[in-house]
């Protein structure tokens, strides 16, 4: 485990600043949106995460990504999240930061408590919805500055410390100049990433990129959404530093249990999940989740409820 002066571990914010500052490191951000999802993203050997706010709209109220979702919503994920593994990285959606900026104040404060190391606000009306749906509304520039100057403060009055990125989703309607513009005032403000939401063309990418370095820029691979679909390879080339893919688990997992559930209702029985012919079995699929490392926990400890399982 990284450490500073030989003895203190980083903490997860602090190696996400460091991430940021190396020219030759490129953030890559698998996108979880429960414990299950970032379990597996972890044990595969993801650095950083990404807390999907579709992802949590979807997993805890069984809704689209409209702006239902609310700041205890979000928070109780991010904090479940961040608690998995305290020294990696989670960067969390923090949508329009749910209000006012005594409510943005809030959120910032919250997540910083709860461990998140970097979020993202952005410049919709407080009822928005997914960047990479038509019709958004915007709310004007000085009050999305306010959202940016309200996280600073609460930043820094909390004694804590998180990465703010600042994401406008001004493209769509108000054009590049007038996105470039908004991110620039934000960046004044004090955000240290920049997010031009639903880039179109790998052209627009490149100038937002020159334009506005060296503060690094973040691009959202949302394929089937109006990005194109850049590879890591291709997001590093075009001068990004972070890449999310919030929709990773979603869209995986969609196919895997519809397959699965049209298989038991067809024809009784599930095989598209079967593993060189055998099924996951619970022990596998919990051990995703530590269950060694716990039953190991409590034999240390002088706990007897897991001796036999040694």
């Amino acid at each position: 485990m990284a450490q500073i002066n030989g003895n203190k571990p980083l903490s997860a914010v602090q190696k996400l600043r460091i991430m940021l500052s190396d020219p030759a490191k490129f953030v890559v951000c698998p996108g979880v949106y429960d414990g299950y999802t970032a379990r597996i993203a972890l044990a595969e050997g993801a650095e950083c995460l990404y807390m999907t706010g579709a992802g949590t709209t979807m997993s805890r109220l069984g809704m689209p990504d409209m702006g239902l979702a609310q700041m205890s919503d979000m928070l109780t994920n991010a904090s479940m999240l961040a608690s998995i593994s305290p020294h990696t990285p989670l960067i969390a959606d923090a949508d329009t930061g749910y209000g006012s900026a005594l409510m943005v104040s809030r959120t910032v404060s919250s997540y910083i408590r709860a461990g998140v190391a970097g979020l993202h606000l952005e410049d919709q009306v407080v009822t928005k919805r997914c960047g990479h749906l038509r019709g958004k509304q915007l709310v004007d520039t000085e009050e999305f500055v306010s959202r940016i100057r309200a996280a600073v403060m609460a930043r820094e009055q909390s004694g804590g410390d998180i990465v703010i990125i600042a994401r406008t989703d001004a493209l769509a309607g108000e054009g590049y100049a007038e996105a470039l513009k908004r991110l620039r005032v934000a960046i004044a403000a004090g955000a240290e990433v920049a997010f031009l939401e639903g880039v179109t063309t790998r052209q627009e990418a490149e100038s937002l990129t020159r334009d506005l370095a060296p503060t690094p820029c973040l691009f959202n691979n949302v394929p089937g959404g109006v990005s194109p679909d850049f590879s890591v390879k291709e997001a590093r080339e075009i001068g990004y530093k972070i890449a999310i893919f919030p929709l990773l688990a979603l869209e995986v997992v969609y196919p895997a249990v519809r397959n699965a559930c049209r298989e038991l209702l067809d024809e009784g029985s599930v095989k598209s999940v079967e593993k060189d012919g055998k099924r996951w079995g619970p022990r596998e699929l919990f051990n995703v989740c530590g269950l060694d490392e716990l039953m190991e926990f409590d034999r240390k400890a002088g706990g007897k409820g897991y001796v036999e399982d040694a």
